[in-house]
């Protein structure tokens, strides 16, 4: 049968907007995507691919997929959606995997915290097919991985950040973003370059940040004393240093060259307040303090 025959009759049976979708990682990211389109009944079946058996078994159980892939020859050609939410360093590979047996109907996208790389590996897997593919990044991150940590409403009222490419039609980035409102995300649009500025500012960083920190902490000889009496500013402060270290080395190397630009714009604020310090300065310590005060308040609507 024609694939997009098969593509058309499937959804003519079904009430559901989307057919088959496929996710590769069901874990926090590509779980959540699909138990949310599953409480909107906006997907007929989800089918899952991951790196272990037991993984995908668990994901089965909860409900997160319907069934789990076994060759993509299966499974790709007729799916409305396929969702590449591995860790970006993956990517690659599940690309080059999937390119042969693309629909003409079947639109890809990805979770990853970054784009430029994301984008090459694409355009390098995809060739003068890309225009199948379109970029996103659901800004929904947390702690906790796996099938178990998937949630069918940790998109609701979070931002999705869609980054098209030149060559993406109109109807396969509608299709995309229809797919990411109906799991209750707001939709915004950036360029791949600027999105990945923006983030190694406001995500990449802080989380280097974090991880730094308690490692500084964790290998002194006396690190127990020090954990010990850490209170909520610790907490707070270190909370995504608990965050999956492999997704976060792929995405600090991917994103390598945006984020030592703002390592070292961070590293020129820490140098201006230690010598505020060393002078004892505290009115231009303050002064900072209170700058960086009323822009926090007022981002958080504080202000």
């Amino acid at each position: 049968m024609p694939v997009s025959l098969k593509h058309w009759r499937r959804r003519f049976n079904s009430m559901a907007e989307f057919g088959k979708v496929v996710v590769f990682g069901t874990g926090l990211i590509g779980g959540s995507f699909s138990l949310a389109l599953k409480e909107a009944e906006a997907v007929e079946e989800v089918v899952g691919f991951g790196r272990t058996p037991s993984t995908l078994r668990t994901a089965q159980e909860l409900g997160v997929i319907d069934r789990a892939g076994i060759n993509p020859l299966h499974e790709i050609e007729d799916a409305d959606i396929v969702l590449v939410a591995t860790p970006v360093a993956q990517m690659p590979e599940i690309f080059a995997r999937i390119a042969p047996y693309l629909g003409p109907n079947t639109i890809v996208t990805d979770g990853g915290s970054t784009k430029g790389d994301v984008v090459a590996a694409a355009r390098a897997a995809f060739g003068d097919r890309i225009s199948q593919f379109v970029p996103a990044h659901p800004i929904a991150g947390a702690e906790n991985s796996g099938p178990s940590a998937a949630r069918w409403d940790l998109y609701q009222g979070r931002k999705v950040v869609v980054t098209p490419l030149p060559e993406n039609s109109d109807d396969a980035l509608d299709h995309i973003k229809r797919a990411w409102s109906l799991c209750g995300a707001d939709i915004y649009e950036l360029t791949p370059e600027m999105h990945d500025r923006v983030f190694a500012a406001v995500s990449h960083l802080p989380h280097l940040l974090s991880y730094a920190l308690v490692h500084d902490l964790a290998v002194r000889e006396n690190a127990d004393l020090f954990f010990t009496f850490a209170a909520s500013g610790f907490r707070d402060f270190t909370r995504i240093a608990a965050s999956h270290p492999e997704m976060w080395r792929d995405i600090c190397l991917a994103n390598r060259e945006a984020l030592l630009g703002e390592l070292d714009s961070y590293r020129a604020q820490l140098d201006e307040l230690r010598l505020a310090l060393a002078q004892n300065d505290g009115e231009r310590l303050e002064e900072v303090f209170g700058i960086a005060r009323r822009a926090r308040r007022n981002w958080a609507g504080e202000g």
